[in-house]
């Protein structure tokens, strides 16, 4: 089976106007994300989450309560749809990307999306983004779920220390090269190690079929 794996970047939404169409856990999740990258967070849904209610009472997100409208997307550099039920609007959404120049994303609908969400891992200023180009969201979470339990606390220590020798040596060497260096032997040693299980239903699956019956030496 073949699939665009797209082109993988990341945005920079520092100060930038997002847009995204529900109310509900999953998009606390995506606001969350939003506001960690410095975005400006307009929700529009009738109803809010607990959460995203906090959020709005602080001012830190601005509300619409009321359904989506085109007008809403003016200005917009991305669009979050987590709406799973309303292909009409999904479809909607994606035809008006094209004429306002918006990236959109419509949750479980990668036909009518721009964009990849992927699976995010992360550990202090780390972030690790998991993606199977759509085919597989389910795997990419539970990708996300095992390999947040690897990185500890030290590991957060870790990442603060060669943040802290990086910014060091930007002012002690200035040569590039032998910087660089340093910087490479700090992390020599350092090792990812994980071993692969799969479900049952998959070792299910491989199993050759059976002899029908009545077939010669069944």
């Amino acid at each position: 089976m073949s699939h665009n794996a797209g082109f993988q970047g990341t945005l920079n939404l520092e100060g930038r106007l997002c847009l995204v169409i529900g109310g509900d856990e999953e998009a606390v999740e995506k606001i969350t994300r939003l506001l960690d990258a410095g975005a400006k967070v307009t929700v529009v849904h009738p109803t809010l989450h607990s959460d995203l209610r906090k959020l709005t009472a602080s001012g830190k997100i601005i509300h619409r309560g009321r359904g989506f409208r085109s007008a809403d997307a003016q200005d917009a550099v991305l669009v979050l749809n987590v709406l799973k039920d309303d292909q009409p609007l999904a479809k909607s959404l994606y035809e008006l990307a094209k004429t306002e120049r918006f990236l959109v994303w419509s949750i479980d609908q990668a036909e009518y999306s721009t964009l990849f969400m992927p699976a995010l891992v992360k550990r202090g200023p780390l972030r690790m983004a998991i993606s199977t180009s759509g085919s597989a969201p389910a795997l990419a979470r539970t990708l996300r779920e095992n390999l947040e339990s690897l990185f500890d606390e030290e590991f957060d220590q870790f990442l603060d220390w060669l943040g802290a020798l990086r910014e060091e040596l930007k002012k002690t060497e200035s040569n590039d090269r032998r910087r660089r260096e340093r910087l490479l032997d700090a992390v020599n040693g350092f090792a990812l190690t994980a071993t692969l299980e799969y479900p049952n239903s998959w070792k299910l699956a491989k199993e050759p079929e059976l002899d029908s019956v009545g077939k010669e030496g069944a």
